[in-house]
């Protein structure tokens, strides 16, 4: 594949390519083997070729539970009504070792690509896990405060109003109760 077609693989369409599953970042077979412009069964067959070099922490298959509940909704699914085999998820790992699988210049320049977005994903995880922090922090102390500011309010709203003593009535008063 030549660089121009390349170049139409934007950070927004990895991005959208990028699922999370079982608490880690993956990419699906079917989406990887479109980026790299391979057939999705060429790809896998490439991968069980070298099926040792994908441990359970690189690759997994997806159960039909995590598939219907997380994904069903964002694949599009096959001409028949359903997909025919659950898909493979890949993690990090697992896609830097499909350059060493797949040798096309076109799947190394994927790769490289979408090496450099999970690197990008997750610097904006560790700066926002900052700005989370800070932002819970600024939370307590807000709450602490908040706890000061309303005996303040407490306190503005009896001067405002004060107690008026208990008056004496004046007039005449009669000896029976």
């Amino acid at each position: 594949m030549d660089t121009k077609q390349e170049l139409q693989i934007t950070d927004e369409i990895l991005i959208s390519k990028i699922y999370i599953i079982r608490g880690q970042k993956v990419m699906l077979d079917k989406d990887l083997a479109e980026l790299y412009n391979v057939e999705k069964r060429a790809l896998n067959q490439s991968v069980k070729r070298n099926l040792n070099r994908f441990p359970q922490d690189f690759m997994f298959q997806v159960t039909e539970k995590e598939f219907n509940t997380n994904l069903k909704s964002q694949i599009v699914i096959s001409s028949w009504g359903g997909t025919r085999h659950l898909p493979y998820a890949f993690t990090e790992q697992g896609v830097a070792m499909l350059s060493s699988v797949l040798k096309s210049e076109r799947a190394i320049e994927v790769n490289i690509r979408i090496i450099r977005m999970f690197t990008k994903l997750r610097e904006m995880l560790f700066t926002n896990k900052d700005i989370l922090l800070k932002l819970e922090k600024l939370e307590h102390q807000v709450v602490e405060h908040n706890s000061d500011i309303q005996v303040i309010f407490k306190y503005l709203k009896e001067l405002l109003t004060p107690e008026q003593p208990e008056r004496i009535p004046i007039g005449f008063k009669s000896k029976k109760k």
